[in-house]
Parts: structure tokens; C-alpha cells; sequence
């Protein structure tokens, strides 16, 4: 082969990612040598984050009778899962959830909600309420609510939110065999209209679905070339209801090797670790780090139980990392 882990790692800190092709070689030597893979992830992770670890908190502030067909999702209308549905919740309960998520340890928090986009002024006008207030409290808001056009990103931002997410979910071949109601340049629009407003901007995907190596690897070129943020990695954690529940679990160390290629595709972005990752990585969960992810999503998910904060926090200081406080 042309390069090698170590050449590419040096390509990867000088310039801050690599081309397809080298990608796909460096795949190649990873599926032989992962630990070496992961290890260079790591020392990429360290030169552009450090040793700190930041962690976010969301909460699931709407639930349940999305219009979308998302096949992996719990709170489809077109899926019959046990996902509780419920109206958007109030301001002071959002306030209340970022106040706790604070105490214990996030320095982000995420309002989530379930549909295309907010249907109405009067739950435009709560959340808005709500992003103000938890700026004040200290922790940065964040928010993922659908689609977004650029008048909503720009209230968004003058309201004081830190940072919107909207993900892609899979690559843009793999799309179409995952979602029939939209189509993905409507989510590209959307993490262009919040960068446009100048958001921070968070937007990743879920591996697992069936989709190839080779299509992760398309997933974070995009992802890339939006030039976002922060990209969260879910693992699919299949419901049952949905099209997705017979999905074969992904085995922990090609989870990992993923990892390590968006650390050196991205190579100066946070990479966040998200949804499944306690149920798919089990007793590898701490390699995580080191394969290159310098991000946490913290506590319970939408529809799922996550893990316990203080686990986290020690899992971080047992590495020799440091949580951020901001």
C-alpha cells in the first residue's frame, strides 16, 4: 500500500483530514491493525482537543406522531412501538431538566422534538423562552427541531441558542433505504440555514443500519464539506415496531475503527458519542475515547435509557481525561 497508519495520521493533524481514497486505504489497515488505527486517532484527537472530554444532556421535549418514515425510529406514526407521545412540554420543564443536566456535570443542552419541524407559534414561542433562560443559567442551549429555514435559525440565534443538530443519518446513497417522506438536501438546507445564521452546528448520523463501510466514509466526507461542528456517531439500537428491529448488531471493534476514520476525516471537530453506545460497545466502551472520540451525550436518550453521568465521569478521569466545564 502507498501509506501507512502512521503517514496518514501525519497527513490527517497537517491538514485536517484526507481524501476519499486515502480513507478507504487507511480502512484497509485498520481492519487489520485496529488498535494501531485507534491509537493514531487518539494522538489526532489530543493535538486538536487536548485531554478534555465535553459532555451534553437532552431532553425529549416533544414525542411520538413524526410524519417521517425514519426506519430506525421509535416515534414514527408509520411504526407501532411502545415510544410514549406527548405535546411539547413546558418552558419551566425544560428549564428545570438543563438545571440538572448542569448539576451533573453537561455543559450542553439539547431541547429535542419529534416531527418535521415546530407547527406552531405557541411552541416556537416556548422554546424560545426556554433557550433564554438556560443561557442565563450557564450551560450552552442547543436544539434540534426538524427542518429550520433561515428566519427560524436567525431568531434562534438572537434568542442566545448556542447550537443547532440536525442530522443527516446516513450517507446520501444509503438515504433512500432509510427515509421516504423527505429528501436529503432538505436536511443539508437546514445545517446550511443554521451556519448561514451563525449557529454552531452539530450533525451526524446512525451506523448500523445496513449501510457499508464505504458509506460511513461517505457520511463523514459530507458531513466534512458542510464543515459542521460537531458530529454525533449514534449506534443503532433496534426498536421493536419499526423496520429496523431484526437488524444484526455491529460488533464492537468495527464500531470503533469508525470512530477512528471520522477522527481522522474530521480530524478537528468534536466527535460525540451518542445513542447505543453502552448496549453496542459494552466492556469497550472506554476505547471509544481513545479511538478518537473527545465527546459524550450523557443520561437517557429520546426513547431509550442511557448511562449514569457519574459512570462517565469516571470512565474520563480513569483515562487521564479531563471533563470540560465549558
Amino acid at each position: 500500500m502507498k501509506h501507512s497508519i502512521e503517514s496518514l495520521k501525519k497527513k490527517a493533524i497537517a491538514t485536517r483530514g484526507l481524501t476519499s481514497k486515502e480513507v478507504l486505504e487507511l480502512y484497509e489497515c485498520g481492519r487489520r491493525n485496529p488498535f494501531r488505527l485507534m491509537a493514531a486517532a487518539s494522538e489526532i484527537r489530543e493535538f486538536y482537543k487536548g485531554k478534555t472530554i465535553s459532555l451534553c444532556m437532552i431532553i425529549n421535549a416533544k414525542s411520538g406522531r413524526c410524519a417521517e418514515d425514519c426506519a430506525f425510529c421509535a416515534q414514527s406514526a408509520h411504526h407501532l412501538t411502545d415510544a410514549p407521545v406527548y405535546p411539547l412540554v413546558s418552558a419551566d420543564e425544560m428549564i428545570e431538566n438543563a438545571r440538572k443536566a448542569g448539576e451533573d456535570g453537561a455543559h450542553m443542552f439539547g431541547i429535542v422534538t419529534s416531527g418535521t419541524e415546530i407547527g406552531s407559534d405557541k411552541e416556537w414561542n416556548e422554546i424560545l423562552t426556554a433557550v433564554k433562560e438556560i443561557k442565563r443559567s450557564g450551560i450552552k442551549p442547543c436544539a434540534s427541531l426538524g427542518m429550520l429555514n433561515k428566519q427560524q435559525a436567525h431568531e434562534l440565534k438572537k434568542t442566545g441558542l448556542y447550537r443547532y443538530h440536525h442530522n443527516l443519518e446516513t450517507s446520501r446513497s444509503f438515504f433512500p433505504n432509510i427515509c421516504s417522506t423527505h429528501d436529503y438536501e432538505e436536511d443539508i438546507r437546514t445545517v446550511l440555514a443554521a451556519k448561514e445564521a451563525g449557529l454552531s452546528t452539530c450533525s451526524g448520523g446512525i451506523i448500523g443500519l445496513g449501510e457499508q463501510m464505504e458509506q460511513r466514509i461517505e457520511l463523514a466526507l459530507t458531513l466534512k464539506e458542510l464543515d459542521v461542528d460537531s458530529v454525533p456517531l449514534n449506534i443503532l439500537n433496534p426498536i421493536q415496531g419499526t423496520p429496523l428491529a431484526g437488524a444484526a448488531p455491529l460488533q464492537p471493534l468495527e464500531i470503533l475503527v469508525t470512530a477512528a476514520l471520522f477522527r481522522f476525516i474530521l480530524a478537528d471537530k468534536d466527535i460525540k458519542l451518542c445513542g447505543g453506545k453502552e448496549k453496542n460497545l459494552r466492556q469497550l466502551l472506554p476505547l471509544s475515547l481513545i479511538a478518537g472520540c473527545n465527546s459524550l451525550m450523557t443520561g437517557n436518550y429520546l426513547t431509550t435509557t442511557g448511562r449514569d453521568t457519574q459512570l462517565d465521569l469516571e470512565m474520563i478521569r480513569d483515562l487521564g481525561l479531563v471533563a470540560t466545564s465549558g
